[in-house]
């Protein structure tokens, strides 16, 4: 005897499901249609994201290192402090700026982050400099007491330089992936 349970029903909603995909199908072939969709275009800011986890990442595989992921489960104390070091230097901070707030920045110019910046920017001291003025311009306004279009306005210097490096930046990161790509796929 057959059975009727949740399963047996199920049949008739999953063969009509597949036929619509049937027809779907069907008239995608009857319109020519050859190609699979492109993949989604990654924003800028994602391109550069991927490149600079691609190169942190090669770095940190260089040393002996696993790559973090979200979801792994957290490796040793000891081993978190090597990853962590290695990613974001280790010892006294090299770069330092003191924002109009009275906030101090600090960075390091060793570890795999540092390498990843002068790869993308071609220069770390100055995508430091720049990218922290411009990412504080709206704490910046706050605390003068000035419009965020004032602030702005003054640091329209800093403004034209952020964009230069980050434009430099989205092309070798670009490059850098589309490398990747070519060596992956041969």
């Amino acid at each position: 005897m057959p059975s009727t349970g949740p399963a047996r029903r199920g049949w008739p909603v999953a063969i009509g499901l597949l036929g619509w995909g049937l027809v779907l199908l069907g008239g995608a072939a009857l319109t020519g249609c050859t190609a699979a969709p492109a993949p989604p275009r990654l924003s800028p800011d994602d391109v550069i994201k991927a490149a600079t986890q691609r190169l942190t990442d090669d770095c940190l595989v260089r040393q002996g290192l696993t790559p973090p992921r979200p979801g792994q489960s957290p490796p040793p104390d000891a081993e978190r402090e090597r990853v962590a070091e290695a990613m974001f230097g280790a010892g006294r901070t090299e770069l330092s700026l003191r924002l109009p707030t009275g906030y101090v920045v600090r960075a390091h110019t060793d570890g795999c982050l540092a390498a990843a910046q002068r790869r993308l920017y071609g220069d770390q001291r100055r995508w430091f400099r720049t990218s922290t003025i411009v990412n504080n311009l709206k704490p910046e306004a706050t605390h003068s007491d000035r419009t965020l279009a004032e602030v702005r306005a003054d640091r329209s210097a800093e403004l034209a330089d952020w964009r230069r490096l980050r434009t430099r930046a989205l092309t070798e990161a670009e490059a850098l992936l589309q490398r990747h790509n070519d060596h992956a796929s041969s």
